[in-house]
């Protein structure tokens, strides 16, 4: 699934994704013979980006952006199959629980709708813009979908693969203090905000591939000689409008949200660091998102001032997938059964009782 991720960004920045104008659930046959390829080449002529952007197009360079989006859906395809016939035999042979099950047939329904999602989007892209100087390309909107949905299957995949590798929670060791525990907890609580932040950060990264923003302002940390560009507002646009289709603007709200993130990662860290120890599991995949973050912020700011290069533009998504990656990992490192939770709570009311007849509360104090 990562790599379906990452492929499906190659073939975004690449401008392959309208090359299929057509959509079947059970699959496309690749074209075989050279009446084949001029009818598949047909269809993408009469298409609004090849009559606006790509006239000069020839065969060959088809063939080159068909087969990236050929191949970005039959791997999807292929995941589709690699993940039920297992599943299947493993049902028929009763090693997988009620709930395992459940959780497994919601994923594979997911991936299912996930190529719907994806055609979709692609559908924008085959229609006229709405002005007569814009160039074709999908909606944002639909694109910034498309990626979520994965993100979100992508997300249920790994957290099942963590709860089927590593059944007992790390906080449920007895040996850890009920101040490593509350310290724990804490983090937890910190970093499922931060995963939020992340998942977010990444999603207005769509809109900046949607609107080609990356292309523009290739500078950091100013655009066009300022902090806040002077396009920033699109008096054109109503204020909603104007933060996710004003190139200047998506691109400044992408760059705040990846310094916020990474400031903040950066924060947490040094929180956890000041605090009681954790875990070392919990200890190391902290450590671990925190370099993280600061190599996704450094590929970001490469990719922006090198205009985008393919390499670079899906190395920087694959880093953002990482990054929200290791983040899951801090979260399910840190998951706390309930019995941890009330041994937890215990501890936080001890310490306030403690704290209570220091101060000299008098009923704390009558109760010894």
């Amino acid at each position: 699934m990562f790599t379906l991720v990452v492929l499906g960004g190659v073939t975004r920045l690449t401008r392959s994704g309208l090359s299929m104008t057509e959509w079947k659930f059970t699959g496309e046959k690749a074209p075989r013979t050279a009446a084949d390829w001029e009818a598949e080449f047909g269809k993408y002529r009469a298409s609004p980006e090849f009559l606006k952007v790509n006239r000069s197009m020839s065969l060959d360079e088809f063939k080159f952006i068909f087969w990236m989006e050929y191949a970005h859906r039959m791997w999807g395809r292929t995941l589709g199959l690699y993940f039920a016939l297992p599943v299947a035999y493993f049902a028929a042979r009763g090693y997988l629980t009620r709930k395992l099950s459940a959780r497994l047939a919601a994923l594979f329904a997911a991936g299912g709708t996930q190529g719907l999602v994806g055609w979709w989007m692609v559908r924008s892209g085959l229609e006229q813009p709405r002005r007569e100087h814009d160039i074709p390309r999908v909606s944002p909107y639909r694109l910034a979908a498309h990626l979520s949905t994965a993100f979100a299957i992508y997300s249920g995949l790994l957290w099942t693969a963590l709860d089927v590798s590593r059944p007992v929670a790390v906080l449920s060791d007895v040996s850890l203090s009920g101040r490593q525990l509350l310290a724990s907890l804490l983090a937890r609580r910190r970093f499922h905000g931060l995963a939020g932040l992340i998942g977010i950060t990444a999603v207005s990264g769509a809109f900046v591939a949607g609107l080609d923003a990356g292309h523009a302002y290739n500078t950091f940390p100013l655009m066009g000689g300022r902090l806040i560009p002077e396009e920033y507002w699109d008096s054109e646009l109503s204020p909603l409008r104007n933060c996710f289709e004003n190139t200047a603007a998506v691109q400044f709200h992408h760059r705040v949200l990846a310094l916020t993130t990474a400031g903040s990662i950066a924060a947490a860290w040094a929180a956890v660091q000041a605090g009681p120890p954790l875990p070392r599991a919990a200890a190391l995949a902290i450590h671990v998102l925190g370099g993280t973050v600061v190599a996704q912020v450094t590929l970001g700011v490469t990719t922006l001032l090198s205009n985008v290069p393919v390499w670079l533009g899906s190395a920087h998504q694959a880093g953002a997938l990482t990054l929200f990656s290791v983040a899951l990992l801090v979260l399910h490192t840190l998951r706390a059964p309930a019995h941890v939770k009330q041994r937890a709570a215990a501890e936080a009311a001890a310490i306030m009782r403690g704290k209570a007849v220091q101060q000299g509360h008098p009923a704390l104090q009558r109760a010894g």
